[in-house]
């Protein structure tokens, strides 16, 4: 059984980001023209980044387990620039995730615990599929990758 450690995560991310999208996710009115975080100039260049957020964090979720907000700002932060002073780590938009997260409870794919989101059953059911899909798709462009 093809899972989502076993496929590259770029791949996979297009995969979920595709399904998320014909799934209807809901998208804030705000995402035409936001910026993901403090240390980014410009807002995103790919008209669906929303999509392919939403994607990136249900597998984060499902490969990390329950996480927080916090991680995940971590994880989504980068350097800041600051003119002549030394760049410094920032991290990225709480709003943006929490909200990705919002979308993706209402979804029923990501639940909300204790410690943090965790992976739904429907979630965990969408990513290993897409998992499969992308799996079969590099089966077919590379035939030696078949005993895998």
């Amino acid at each position: 059984m093809v899972t989502v450690f076993d496929v590259p995560p770029t791949k996979l991310i297009e995969n979920i980001a595709e399904k998320l999208k014909e799934m209807n996710i809901e998208e804030p009115t705000w995402a035409s023209f936001v910026k993901t975080g403090t240390h980014k100039e410009r807002q995103p260049d790919n008209d669906d980044w929303w999509y392919v957020r939403c994607a990136a964090l249900l597998r984060k979720v499902y490969t990390n387990g329950p996480v927080g907000i916090e991680s995940l700002r971590s994880a989504y932060g980068g350097r800041k620039n600051k003119g002549h002073k030394p760049e410094k780590f920032v991290k990225g938009s709480g709003n943006v995730l929490r909200t990705a997260l919002k979308a993706l409870e209402k979804a029923e794919l990501i639940t909300k615990t204790p410690e943090g989101r965790a992976i739904a059953p429907k979630g965990q059911s969408l990513a290993d599929n897409a998992a499969k899909e992308v799996m079969d798709n590099m089966v077919k462009e590379n035939p030696a990758l078949s005993k895998y």
